[in-house]
């Protein structure tokens, strides 16, 4: 007779355990099929059709010639959507559109060009959803008026896009409006012109866009990059909450291939309400952070605050060639219609500006901004020795096979500049006694305490380096004297993780290297231990 506590417990099990599908979607598909991976189906729409949450539908490589039958639903008669995303998952169990591992999806919309209608590639309303991995050209424009298309048009909470590259397109690459919580992770978007709707100067394409509604916090951009879009690269302006860009590179913006002039040509454009009435402007006005992000070259500003109502959060930006480098210009007051006013409230932390074509910084008035280690109120001298390279075909380097930014020598800091440790500490990582001005941080460290034979007089524990990272970051170390050397990393209740050091260790500096591959996302500490003596320090795992 079968134990009842066995039997229960099984039963235990199988009713509380749920086995989540994979569905598969390839361009010789076909939508009566059942999407399994020897039958997969044609179009991710249908897929949606089976998802529930927690599944993974598989996109496998190769191109997708979309057709106007394939537009799936036309929203407030105007969106001709080819993939309408209204379903959602759970904070636990998302619902993944992915890439097959090892393989690119192409999607090709040229052959789309519904009369009088807004094409978007992918319009979507549900939340917990995560895209990754899809490439997407060819988005087209038909109506010669005021318009956009666009790649993917995203009006959803909690959702990721993740390595998604948008190419020449006549529509914009990536535009937001209303939810929040949203991570734009990895993502490039770049040559998109429309040469179509009124001058044809392209005034409404930019990379990236992000306007979401009262409530909606929490929308970041990490490590994406906009390069020759007809208007700006990064555009948030009538934002009602806050957005944050971190690590994000804008340049050539405003340009076509042969820089010729088109759109505005801004790289990062964080908030702005030019011409609104004072009802239509968010109480309070939302600041904007962007920090570790580069401008290059675009046609207008590197970095602007666009006419906006507030400060905003500049931290470590490095801006070249831009025409002007900085621009912090604000509009007076909601009740004024001077949009041409000195900035106000801005917070500039440990920023680099290098040989703008125009003005190093405009509209800043240092009484009424917090200016900190800043290159341009330093007063350092820098030249073209200061770094490591000038090259800007360095910008659109491959990605690195996990859709991270390549490692570049662009803009960093050359050894012995001045601009090595010329920042303040404002909560990042860092090596060395300071941060570096700019978006780049160095490790000399180990070298230059080689090169001089200097030796350590005390225990240090320097911040590790990048911070936050995902998944790899270095720990540098020093210690004055011969003795076991323990580190040790613990999670935020004091868990004990992994040990990297428990070994003898003669006077020197060392560097060791965590992985956190395996672990989620949240905070960690690591501990260094020697002969009594302790020191803590944090760091911040995201993926």
């Amino acid at each position: 007779m079968i134990n009842l506590k066995v039997y229960t417990l099984v039963i235990f099990i199988i009713l509380n355990t749920t086995i989540f599908s994979q569905i598969y979607v390839a361009p010789y598909g076909n939508d009566s099929d059942p999407g399994t991976i020897d039958q997969p189906l044609e179009s991710i729409q249908k897929a949606q059709e089976l998802v529930s949450p927690g599944d993974t539908v598989f996109i496998r490589g190769g191109t997708y010639q979309i057709r106007e039958d394939q537009i799936s639903r036309i929203v407030s008669n105007l969106f001709a959507c080819i993939s309408y995303l209204d379903k959602s998952g759970t904070e636990d169990h998302t619902i993944k559109y992915w890439a097959y591992p090892g393989e690119t999806p192409i999607f090709d919309f040229s052959n789309v060009k519904p009369a009088n209608q807004r094409v978007a590639g992918i319009y979507i309303t549900g939340s917990y959803i995560h895209i990754k991995g899809l490439e997407m050209t060819g988005v087209q424009v038909t109506i010669t008026t005021h318009t956009e298309s666009y790649c993917i048009y995203s009006r959803g909470n909690h959702n990721i896009f993740e390595q998604i590259s948008m190419h020449d397109n006549v529509g914009t690459g990536l535009r937001h409006y209303r939810g929040g919580n949203n991570l734009f992770l990895n993502c490039d978007s770049y040559r998109n012109w429309d040469n179509v709707s009124e001058d044809k100067l392209g005034s409404n394409n930019d990379g990236f866009g992000c306007h979401p509604d009262p409530g909606s916090t929490g929308n970041i951009f990490r490590g994406c990059r906009a390069w020759f879009n007809s208007d700006d690269g990064f555009d948030i302006i009538r934002a009602d909450e806050s957005v944050v860009f971190d690590s994000c590179l804008a340049f050539y913006n405003g340009y076509t291939t042969s820089f010729d002039e088109l759109g505005d040509g801004n790289g990062f454009k964080a908030g702005g309400y030019a011409h609104d009435n004072a009802d239509q402007i968010p109480n309070p006005v939302p600041r904007h952070t962007v920090e570790f992000c580069i401008a290059v070259r675009n046609k207008a500003n590197g970095f602007d605050s666009n006419h906006h109502l507030a400060g905003n959060n500049w931290y470590n930006n490095s801006a070249y060639r831009n025409a002007t480098n900085f621009n912090m210009v604000n509009r007076v007051s909601p009740d004024s219609d001077d949009i041409w006013a000195n900035g106000y409230d801005h917070v500039l932390k440990n920023n680099l500006s290098y040989n703008a074509r125009g003005s190093e910084t405009e509209y800043i008035d240092t009484a009424q901004n917090t200016l900190s280690h800043n290159s341009f109120d330093l007063g350092i001298n820098i030249t073209d020795e200061d770094f490591v390279s000038l090259d800007e075909s360095q910008l659109t380097a491959p990605r690195k096979p996990d859709g991270s930014l390549p490692d570049i020598d662009f803009m960093k800091p050359a050894q012995g500049s001045d601009i090595i440790d010329a920042g303040i500490d404002i909560g990042f990582g860092f090596l060395g006694n300071a941060p570096e001005l700019g978006a780049i941080e160095v490790n000399y460290l180990t070298d230059v305490l080689n090169n001089e034979g200097r030796m350590p007089e005390k225990i240090s524990l320097f911040h590790n380096y990048p911070n936050p990272f995902n998944p790899l970051t270095d720990i540098i170390y020093e210690v004055p004297n011969s003795g076991n050397v323990e580190i040790t990393i613990y999670d935020s209740i004091g868990r004990k993780i992994k040990t990297l050091v428990n070994e003898m260790k003669n006077s020197g500096t060392y560097e060791v290297r965590f992985d956190g591959s395996n672990l989620t996302s949240g905070v960690y500490f690591y501990r260094l231990q020697m002969n009594g003596n302790s020191i803590v320090k944090q760091m911040l795992l995201l993926k």
